[in-house]
């Protein structure tokens, strides 16, 4: 008796023990999304067995039940788009197939821009350019001669159009010609960049690197540095760079390593980064105040309609001040990753306009002048790389071309530029003219009776569908055949640059509802009396299931 009362104190104490530890277990497992974005380890069993399988022809124009007068109507509306971009932009197009041999880049792109089950057949009759020869102003011009709309944003450089940034590069290179390419000392444009990124920042030091992605890796090495503790915290479906800790799940060959990705505008987060003693830093993609929680949208992954987009600016701007108040309190590096949006949302970056102060601050992009640049801004205690009382415990950071002259001169004339009354006001009312112009879009593409709306932060938008369908991912190549140069991502990412004016505006928006228009009317957009969109997704899993036998 007296030893069973001796086991079972044991084993309560031992439960006790554990108690704590699961408990901050189960916190941190409410706090991860549900969905697979928020699960990296299992998002990659699961991707491990979608299997590669291609529609024939039959499937690609009736594989939604379309009638034969609907299927008729696609497979002509399809040969008349294919002739008109194939044609249009023969040279463009011929280049490209010729360069994607050698460029894995091409290769990837080509494969991805749409569903996999669509892309071989794709791919083999309708083809795009990726060729440009010269841009005017917020177009762009092909081989061939066609301009378009540029939608691009050059990825998220294009801020205040291009001929801006051809500015930028010309004079900042006969700034520092008589210097040249040489590495390792300064040029003494350096010393005037970091005192105006202070003063942007509001930080104490400044270091200069070759991209962003590099930027946010030293960033979080310095916070982790500092603190003594390994893991980060990142939110469902930002980006942070491709590098092997901030991109944990599908896409890294590496298992998921020192990360938690956690849900966004959460209590259970906060809860989580109240209780956790592992955690070095927090960090934040103002880009996902559009979709909290979701993947970058793009039109590879478009098999259905549930794509949601909604921008809150109040809701983003309090759950940003509860991160701020929680990582002070519990010693967490507050990091910013502004590569994409720095200089986009205001001339001080999300800082200003969340009113919200980080502790290390990263751009990149635009803040180059048009020339590959990444930067890290931060306060004088997160910063440092070295400690004086111990000697050989050092935060290495190199990289030959950081602080490269002529980056550096294109960036003194951005940064310049920046302070001009003429790009200061081109952020004056940002959020009513572009949130105006979104609502009018909405408007006509309601009035027209067509399946489309568009959600906007700010300058960035992502196209919406509003009715079941598998083939909304059409929508890019009538866009394109319409005058509208969109990234290889699709209708998942519009970035306007700030210089278009409403005439411009009214042309794109003019070019958006004709596009969406023929597309309705080549009939891609019929759909079956009560199908769903989780309908949609049933028959892509059976379909799955069907191939993987």
């Amino acid at each position: 008796m007296e030893t069973f009362s001796l086991t079972a104190l044991a084993t309560a104490a031992a439960a006790l023990a554990l108690a704590p530890r699961a408990w901050q277990r189960l916190q941190l497992s409410l706090a991860k999304h549900p969905s697979l974005t928020g699960h990296s380890r299992m998002a990659k069993r699961v991707a491990a067995l979608v299997p590669g399988y291609h529609y024939d022809e039959a499937r690609f124009f009736s594989g939604d039940g379309a009638p034969p007068a609907v299927v008729a109507r696609r497979r002509q509306g399809f040969a008349t788009l294919a002739q008109t971009l194939n044609t249009r932009h023969a040279r463009s197009i011929a280049l490209t197939r010729e360069a994607r041999e050698g460029i894995s880049d091409l290769q990837f792109t080509a494969a991805y821009r749409v569903p996999f089950q669509y892309s071989r057949y794709l791919r083999e009759h309708l083809s795009v350019g990726a060729f440009v020869q010269r841009s005017d102003g917020v177009t762009v011009t092909d081989l061939d001669g066609a301009r378009f709309y540029d939608l691009t944003g050059s990825y998220g450089v294009n801020v205040f159009g291009q001929d801006f940034y051809k500015a930028c590069i010309a004079e900042g290179s006969a700034r520092v010609a008589d210097l040249g390419p040489v590495l390792g000392s300064y040029h003494p444009v350096v010393a005037d960049n970091v005192q105006r990124l202070k003063a942007i920042s509001g930080m104490d030091e400044v270091s200069f690197h070759m991209s962003g992605t590099e930027a946010v890796m030293q960033a979080v090495r310095l916070a982790r540095y500092h603190t003594g503790k390994r893991y980060l915290v990142r939110f469902c479906g930002a980006y942070h760079g491709w590098w092997d800790d901030v991109q944990p799940g599908p896409g890294n060959p590496m298992p998921p390593g020192r990360t938690y990705t956690l849900r966004e505008m959460d209590e259970r987060t906060l809860r989580v980064l109240r209780t956790r003693r592992d955690i070095a830093c927090v960090l934040v993609n103002p880009l996902q105040a559009l979709h909290p929680n979701a993947a970058a949208p793009g039109d590879s992954s478009l098999i259905d309609s549930s794509r949601r987009a909604h921008y809150d600016r109040e809701a983003y701007t309090a759950w940003l001040q509860q991160l701020r108040q929680v990582c002070t309190e519990r010693g967490i590096a507050l990091i910013f990753d502004e590569v994409f949006m720095g200089f986009r949302l205001a001339a001080g970056g999300a800082q200003e306009y969340f009113g919200v102060q980080a502790d290390l601050v990263t751009y990149g992009k635009t803040l180059g002048g048009g020339l590959p640049v990444g930067v890290v801004c931060g306060k004088q205690e997160w910063m440092r790389r070295f400690r004086d009382d111990k000697p050989a415990d050092i935060c290495f950071a190199r990289g030959t071309f950081n602080s490269h002259p002529y980056v550096m001169g294109a960036m003194q004339v951005f940064l310049e530029k920046l302070q001009t009354p003429e790009v200061q006001a081109m952020y004056q009312d940002l959020d009513a003219t572009w949130d105006a112009r979104a609502a009018t879009l909405n408007q006509r593409l309601q009035l027209a009776g067509l399946p489309v709306r568009v959600a906007n932060l700010q300058t960035v938008w992502t196209v919406q569908y509003t009715e079941p369908s598998r083939h909304n991912w059409m929508l890019q190549f009538y866009l394109r055949a319409d005058g509208l140069a969109l990234s290889w991502v699709g209708t998942g990412r519009f970035i306007f640059s700030l210089n278009y004016t409403a005439e411009d505006f009214q042309a794109v928006s003019d070019r958006f509802l004709r596009a969406a228009e023929r597309m309705r009317d080549d009939g891609w957009w019929w759909h079956q009396p009560g199908l769903t969109n989780q309908r949609i997704r049933r028959g892509v899993l059976r379909e799955m299931f069907r191939h993987r036998r």
